[in-house]
């Protein structure tokens, strides 16, 4: 006797398992406890097995037998139902783990630990924002060059040309750990090398017009407002590091007794250690600094919570304050300003660099090159800091 819908809803668990027949071999298959699945039983190549639909009532009555009936089809024309099944399962559950998206985050997992925090966040983002909602879930082994095109062409069509050759280089290593890894056979992103436009190199604004340095040094030193960020910009033209290292500058990462800053690997770009001569200038700067914020962690602390340093856009603020637009000057602006000048005054372009921390293509090399040239350094850095100091008194 077939099924109703009127006599499934009435039946109750007994403590026991119950079978309910539809016919066909299918079955409302009631648990001691009381759930309810759809099976049917059926024999393949000689061998009796059972195939499962779901819950009752999420897989109504009619839904159970339609599926009945596929299963029933399909061994007519000799496929067994279960094996197919669970193909099914297995493909899918093959192409979840081997999307585009989940070999990137295990990608992305592999190496952030060898990046610098905000380096690592923006990559993810950018796969975030630009790649996953097109291509995270595709198999990585089926994406094909006009497919990541496509996902690249939308970065650039809003004009962001330098962020879609970033996330194709970000694309092409992730298939090539896909490769390296079995799950790709070849790295798309190697064929849309001349597929973008051309990108325009980043220059930070910068002042490298002596004169105007000199102008530049004295507004800074004439700065009306908090002291902390007044002494940031002070020691920023000496120092010439990135704007993120200077203002997570800690005090225990200096010795003013040898006129050292070592900043630790785990802070830096390209993750090696990188030491500052400081110049007399400096040292002076400092020990006054450290009467007000020799108590905290930090040299330069936010105003809001004495545990953090200040903000990135803190001393970009303070510049604008003092009359520099964005495309006058910037904070990264004074690295750009002492390796103009340096270069034109004649010094030895290796030990600008070194001093610039620009990244050591040989990386074992680089390991042990932390302290390269630093005698010839120390000498650079402290004629420089005399240099700018010269700037500084001529008015005319």
């Amino acid at each position: 006797m077939k099924l109703t819908d009127t006599a499934l809803r009435t039946i109750k668990p007994t403590g026991k398992p119950q079978k309910h027949s539809d016919g066909g071999g299918l079955y409302l298959y009631i648990s001691p406890s009381g759930g309810k699945l759809w099976r049917m039983d059926y024999r393949f190549e000689g061998k009796r097995k059972t195939l499962s639909f779901g819950p009752y009532p999420t897989i109504s009555l009619r839904d159970a037998r339609k599926l009945r009936d596929e299963a029933k089809d399909k061994l007519i024309k000799g496929i067994d139902p279960s094996a197919q099944k669970k193909a099914a399962k297995a493909a899918l559950r093959f192409e979840t783990e081997n999307g585009f998206e989940a070999v990137a985050r295990e990608w992305f997992d592999k190496h952030k630990e060898s990046w610098v925090e905000h380096h690592g966040k923006k990559i993810i983002a950018r796969l975030e924002k630009d790649i996953f909602p097109l291509l995270g879930a595709k198999p990585i082994m089926s994406i094909t060059a006009p497919e990541l095109l496509e996902a690249l062409r939308r970065i650039e069509s809003r004009g962001a040309v330098d962020t879609a050759h970033r996330a194709l280089q970000t694309c092409g290593q992730i298939f090539r750990y896909a490769i390296a890894t079995g799950r790709a056979e070849r790295d798309v992103a190697a064929d849309l090398r001349d597929a973008l436009a051309t990108a325009k190199p980043v220059n930070f604004a910068s002042i490298t017009e002596p004169k105007a340095v000199g102008v530049l040094l004295r507004e800074i030193d004439a700065y009306p407002g908090n002291l902390v960020v007044k002494a940031a910009l002070q020691i920023a033209p000496y120092v010439f590091v990135r704007p993120g290292e200077l203002r997570k500058a800690e005090w225990t990462e200096f010795d003013l007794e040898a006129a050292e800053w070592r900043i630790p690997a785990a802070k830096m770009k390209m993750k090696e250690v990188h030491i500052v001569p400081l110049a007399r200038q400096v040292v002076n700067i400092l020990k006054d600094l450290r009467q007000y914020t020799g108590h905290s962690r930090f040299l330069f602390p936010s105003m809001r919570a004495n545990s953090a340093p200040i903000s990135d856009v803190t001393l970009l603020a303070a510049l604008r304050r003092m009359g520099y637009d964005k495309t006058e000057m910037t904070v990264h602006g004074f690295r750009s300003m002492a390796s103009t000048l340096l270069n034109e005054m004649g010094y030895n372009r290796d030990w600008i660099e070194r001093q610039l921390a620009h990244g050591e293509r040989n990386s074992v090399r680089a390991a042990y090159n932390y302290a390269e040239y630093l005698p010839e350094r120390r000498r650079m850095m402290q004629e420089w800091a005399d240099y700018l100091d010269e700037l500084r008194t001529v008015k005319n």
